[in-house]
């Protein structure tokens, strides 16, 4: 069985990862695309209220287990397109460890800081500062196979872009090159 395709979408909240992944499977014709974000997984979690050290580490199996979520989907032949903050750098480990990086287009999504605010204002579903909390800490890795701006560009002109990219796919892949620079043992 051949693995699927992921399509890693990397960006500070409210830069228009998700907008970006709705258009891409719209755009996408080969094959059936699956959009998973890490927002969704937490939407999935009790409303209790939970205390700091506790949030915490379901906050962690969360994300350990939405990581693995998508390595499952991609390895029984599933195309993906995932939407996350890999605002901590295990967030980006976990994942250069469980998904294949041959598999990977990792895609950084960036935003011009004052637009982040704006948008993150005009929602008004993010706790205030977070888009810029997150801004130094989602790209410190420091590569991609492909970045877009969506303070210029739309995000259909976004998902055209990465689909026109998919052909020509660099390799090694920037999640190769990761692993091999972050995980030297593997």
């Amino acid at each position: 069985m051949a693995f699927g395709q992921v399509i890693f979408l990397n960006g500070t909240s409210s830069s228009g990862k998700s907008s970006i992944a709705r258009e891409l499977l719209d755009v996408l014709d080969d094959g059936v695309y699956f959009h998973l974000a890490v927002d969704s997984f937490n939407a999935m979690r009790t409303k209790r209220a939970l205390g700091p050290e506790e949030l915490d580490a379901a906050l962690r199996r969360t994300r350990q287990g939405f990581h693995r979520s998508i390595a499952a989907m991609a390895e029984v032949g599933n195309n993906v397109v995932v939407d996350h903050v890999l605002s901590e750098p295990w967030r980006l480990l976990d994942c250069l460890t469980v998904l294949r990086p041959q598999d990977v287009l990792f895609v950084g999504v960036r935003c011009p800081l004052d637009e982040l605010v704006r948008r993150e204002q005009a929602r008004g579903d993010r706790p205030k500062g977070l888009a810029e909390l997150q801004y130094d800490l989602v790209h410190a890795h420091g590569d991609y196979d492909l970045e877009c701006d969506t303070g210029t560009a739309t995000p259909r002109e976004c998902a055209e872009r990465i689909k026109d990219f998919l052909p020509g796919r660099p390799v090694p892949t920037a999640f190769t090159r990761l692993r091999e620079r972050c995980l030297p043992s593997r």
